[in-house]
């Protein structure tokens, strides 16, 4: 789950099951008592419909609340808060130290933590610029870089073409926050 969106469709999905919910949050859900293996079954089969698939085993729910805490950060954060130290934050938010966290996640993502978070800041710089309300030296403030040409450089990296390209184009292609 990475939007409000994903959230109150898995929470009606649990419903629809008679899963009560407890608590529910992006990418974790508490139920109010135990599941049985064929509610499991049962509720997987629902979600997959939606698009989502239930993660059981420990590292992968590690990795996933990584992303989570990244996607968090990145797209629903104050800007004057986004300029962040990243490791620290993992660390703290996970209590785990973050050789271990970045480690776990190269092999499970094939890609780092550093790659996974330019490019979670790319797509949201591509929806700041498809929006047209701030010029690029106004979002390279917003997303934390220290400059423009910073921002330029690594959206070329990521996209192939430069931020002012991109926003020239007819047809967006931005990905799907799940998808990167």
């Amino acid at each position: 789950m990475v939007c409000d969106r994903c959230i109150t469709a898995v929470q009606q999905t649990m419903a629809q099951k008679g899963i009560f919910v407890k608590d529910i949050n992006l990418g974790t859900v508490e139920t109010e008592s135990d599941l049985s293996d064929s509610q499991l079954v049962e509720l997987s089969a629902a979600l997959s419909v939606l698009g989502f698939e239930l993660i059981d085993k420990e590292k992968d729910k590690l990795v996933q609340q990584i992303k989570n805490i990244i996607i968090e950060t990145v797209h629903h954060t104050d800007a004057s808060e986004i300029n962040i130290n990243y490791s620290d934050l993992l660390s703290e938010k996970l209590k785990k130290d973050y050789t271990y966290l970045s480690r776990l996640f190269s092999e499970h993502e094939n890609k780092t933590i550093e790659k996974y978070v330019i490019q979670q800041k790319v797509e949201k710089v591509k929806e700041l610029l498809e929006y047209g309300e701030f010029n690029l030296n106004e979002i390279a403030f917003k997303m934390g870089y220290s400059s423009s040409a910073h921002l330029s450089t690594q959206f070329k990296n990521v996209t192939g073409e430069s931020p002012t390209g991109y926003k020239n184009k007819s047809k967006s292609d931005r990905k799907a926050l799940d998808k990167i």
